[in-house]
């Protein structure tokens, strides 16, 4: 999208310059009015649209540009390997998993590559290289050592407008989700957020659907160069799954939840191309300081990486409930998740939330107890390894997903699980005297 001023409507009275966070309005002359000058936009635009409410002429309108775009120019697959404090975070080798599987996919020569930014971050290229990355793009400078989003937008978009992959995937994580939308708006393309599944579709697809009766080949363009992917995230409060493309746009972009994709088997002593991209970047650039840094005292809960998870729902009956799920966390090995209902009473920290808008995980097992199952609910954990519902009705949803289903009072299964775990670890210590 553009912005177009109408100069036969424009008096030059400014009003659209208080109206715009970026300063993206100057005068020029125009003989065309009394003023003699009008608004025009420059080059800082980022098309927010707030002007077009502030003009009372009608001077100011939205205009669509049909940009060409050579699809061909575009290759390969970049993650954004998010880092905070110089170690990696999970989600970033999670997607550099998925991104080799869609670059072979692709092509033999299509390559997955590692996106660092920061400072003093040569050593993380080493884990980039073990779990997958075949390069890694490094930006480094002082500036970047902690996240800005005008920061780490301007140098980000630099390398893309550079390198042109043709892909890039970001984790939905905080700093992914404050990023990804300001690029994708940068590089006049789509972009789709909260992914659970990618997929590859290729030219090669349309051989595939001519061989292929059932499939309609009428749309498909046989000259079409062009790779595409598949982004599937879910719609309508998790009621439906939507499947979305990007077909006239690069880069093609995603975010990912944390916990959905599979990371590879890690190989030491890996290696890869380092590329060292310097970043034209000034501290007039980023609008926001960063005084100090504050961590939370309190123990965070880490879901995305538990092997274990003990989630309570609802049929808690009230907030003490949770002091016998803590127990049983600590008895298995596991973290403390919950259920929307039960953020939503109170009766514990949302860090703790498991579903579509808390935190979404795989763990090998997850135990649901009083968890009836919200579609919301199950689509952060349904991907578990082993899932073990505990639930007085057994026609509630959690228990059609379930490897085990109990049907009973979570009040006195799990003290009886607990009980068993005890009787378990005292004979096997005693098989090891």
């Amino acid at each position: 999208m553009a912005i177009e001023i109408l100069k036969e409507k424009c008096i030059g009275c400014g009003l659209c310059f208080k109206s715009c966070p970026y300063d993206a309005f100057e005068f020029e002359p125009y003989d065309g009015n009394k003023a003699g000058k009008i608004a025009k936009v420059n080059a800082k635009c980022s098309f927010c649209n707030q002007c077009l409410t502030a003009c009372k002429f009608g001077a100011i309108k939205e205009k669509a540009q049909e940009a060409a775009v050579d699809l061909s120019a575009y290759k390969n697959v970049w993650v954004f390997a998010e880092q905070r404090d110089g170690k990696l975070m999970n989600v970033a080798l999670e997607l550099i998993g998925e991104g080799y599987r869609l670059a072979k996919e692709i092509s033999e020569d299509t390559k997955v590559c590692a996106l660092l930014v920061g400072d003093g971050i040569d050593h993380l290229a080493e884990e980039c290289f073990a779990y997958g990355a075949e390069a890694v793009y490094m930006i480094q400078d002082p500036l970047l050592k902690n996240f800005t989003t005008d920061g780490y937008t301007k140098v980000i978009k630099q390398a893309i407008d550079e390198y042109k992959p043709e892909i890039v995937l970001y984790g939905a994580t905080h700093i992914g989700r404050d990023l990804a939308p300001r690029i994708a708006a940068r590089c006049n393309t789509g972009l789709t957020a909260d992914c659970t599944r990618l997929d590859v579709k290729v030219s090669s697809y349309i051989d595939f659907a001519k061989k292929n009766t059932t499939l309609d080949t009428s749309t498909l363009d046989p000259d079409d160069p062009s790779t595409g992917i598949k982004q599937t995230r879910p719609a309508f409060g998790g009621n439906l799954m939507a499947t979305i493309i990007c077909p006239k746009t690069r880069p093609q972009m995603s975010t990912v939840r944390p916990g959905v994709m599979q990371k590879r088997d890690k190989v030491e002593g890996a290696t890869g191309e380092v590329i060292n991209v310097k970043p034209e970047i000034t501290a007039a650039d980023i609008r926001t300081q960063i005084v100090e840094i504050v961590k939370s005292a309190k123990e965070l809960v880490s879901l995305t990486d538990a092997e274990i998870i003990c989630s309570g729902g609802r049929g808690l009956g009230d907030a003490s409930g949770f002091e016998l799920i803590q127990k049983f966390a600590d008895k298995v090995g596991g973290v403390v998740g919950s259920s929307r209902a039960a953020v939503d009473a109170g009766w514990i920290d949302h860090s703790h939330q498991v579903g579509q808008t808390g935190t979404t995980v795989k763990p090998k097992i997850y135990f649901a107890c009083g968890i009836s199952g919200a579609i919301q609910h199950l689509a952060g954990m349904q991907t578990s390894d082993i899932i073990v519902a505990i639930n007085k009705d057994a026609d509630a949803p959690i228990m059609e997903i379930a490897d085990y289903a109990i049907v009973g009072d979570l009040y006195k299964v799990i003290p009886a699980i607990i009980d068993e775990w005890d009787n378990a670890e005292k004979m096997y210590d005693a098989s090891t005297k």
